[in-house]
């Protein structure tokens, strides 16, 4: 039952980013942005702008046209990437 809140919850939230107008300096969507390099500097950048916009969150979506906010999918697997010996999800 929990799961089931959780998948529903990221459902909508999904559906209420894919109608905003544009990206914002709060959300950013990807197909498959593999720079390991400046991933991190990325999400940080996000952060910022979302602090400065008011905003609680920011969200790099993977697997949506940054152009059309259509769900084309994508093959990044960030539970398995890494920098070095360092996982990208810590």
């Amino acid at each position: 039952m929990y799961r089931n809140g959780i998948d529903s919850y990221l459902q909508s939230l999904l559906a209420e980013l894919r109608h905003l107008p544009t990206e914002t300096e709060w959300v950013e969507f990807k197909e498959n942005y593999k720079n390991y390099e400046t991933l991190g500097e990325y999400i940080a950048a996000l952060a910022n702008s979302a602090a400065l916009c008011g905003k609680i969150y920011a969200y790099l979506v993977w697997g949506i046209h940054d152009q059309t906010p259509e769900i084309v999918g994508t093959d990044f697997k960030y539970r398995r990437a890494k920098k070095g010996n360092e996982e990208l999800e810590s």
